[in-house]
């Protein structure tokens, strides 16, 4: 009797996805696609600008308003967050004859000889400017496909027109992504950079404090001394009130927090939006508890003044992150 072996589960080589690196999307773009059917050219240009949600406008051509959901659905699968309009042309694919409405320019030149008498005017007249006349130019309208069988070919070809255009789009998203993440990033860092010193000011604090109380209390006292625990008391009073380490540490925390998103794949506008609100707050805490003239308290604050810029730019970047 023949023994088979066992097969061995294959082990899903996820690696690859797992390890590359999820882009930053702009939502500003524009691209275009053509193609043709049935002797039609079809032209899709799908344009795209920052938008706090996924704000979709379609023109198209009168007639082909069938087409109209299958293509949205296209676009949110795609995009989700932005205004975005798509503009579909549907044109003879070669050239056409052009139809000149010779009645309706018999009835304007009829016109003009009417208002030339009463007004006594030149009755110079222009044919290129006749041809530009509403209604007197009437060439090949788009045929709307009447049987099923040509909707469902014609909607295949702008499909794929569609889908084109949109492949570019996210190409020129994500080029303008990745440039916006190494500036988000860089500023990142100059912020991890100014918290850090404002770490190492913050503990020289206290013995300000102290020397600061000391010289007051001399001068109100006229020189005559306090005791060095009780002076010590009173600086470590002042000093809580001024405390700044849990902001800096909630500052850290959103820092990392941001970096990491960086790094992460879906919708990260809002949430990058969100982390900087709160790292606004924690700067603006900074500055609100770090009062006095000492040479640390103000280096402090310059620093913080500093760190609010840099988060004020980011958010101005950040608005334009799907």
């Amino acid at each position: 009797m023949n023994m088979t072996k066992p097969e061995t589960p294959k082990q899903t080589s996820g690696s690859a996805s797992e390890t590359k690196k999820a882009e930053c999307l702009s939502m500003t773009g524009f691209a275009q696609a053509r193609g043709e059917r049935n002797g039609w050219a079809l032209r899709v240009s799908v344009k795209s600008v920052n938008h706090r949600f996924l704000d979709l406008k379609l023109r198209m051509p009168e007639g082909f308003d069938l087409y109209e959901l299958r293509l949205r659905q296209m676009v949110r699968e795609r995009i989700h967050r932005g205004h975005v309009e798509v503009h579909l042309i549907v044109e003879p694919a070669t050239a056409a004859p052009v139809q000149v409405n010779r009645e309706l320019v018999q009835a304007y030149l009829r016109a003009a000889e009417e208002l030339r008498k009463e007004t006594r005017a030149a009755a110079d007249v222009d044919v290129v400017a006749l041809l530009r006349l509403p209604g007197v130019i009437g060439g090949l309208v788009a045929a709307v496909p009447e049987t099923e069988k040509e909707q469902e070919r014609f909607g295949q070809a702008l499909d794929d027109c569609l889908r084109e255009a949109l492949a570019k789009l996210d190409d020129m998203r994500r080029a303008e992504g990745r440039h916006l993440a190494e500036e988000l990033r860089a500023r990142v860092t100059r912020i991890s950079e100014q918290t850090e010193k404002v770490c190492g000011l913050a503990a020289t604090l206290r013995p300000a404090f102290a020397r600061r109380l000391d010289a007051r209390l001399k001068e109100l006292l006229g020189g005559t001394s306090i005791e060095p625990a009780r002076l010590a008391q009173e600086a470590a009073l002042l000093a809580e009130r001024s405390d700044v380490s849990e902001e800096l540490d909630r500052l850290r925390s959103h820092l990392q927090q941001f970096a990491k998103l960086l790094d992460g794949a879906g919708e990260l506008g809002k949430k990058l939006d969100f982390l900087l609100q709160e790292m606004h707050r924690e700067a603006n805490t900074l500055l609100s508890k770090t009062p006095g003239v000492e040479s640390e308290a103000l280096a402090i604050t310059g620093l913080a003044l500093e760190i609010k810029a840099e988060i004020e730019k980011l958010r101005e970047q950040v608005q334009n992150i799907e």
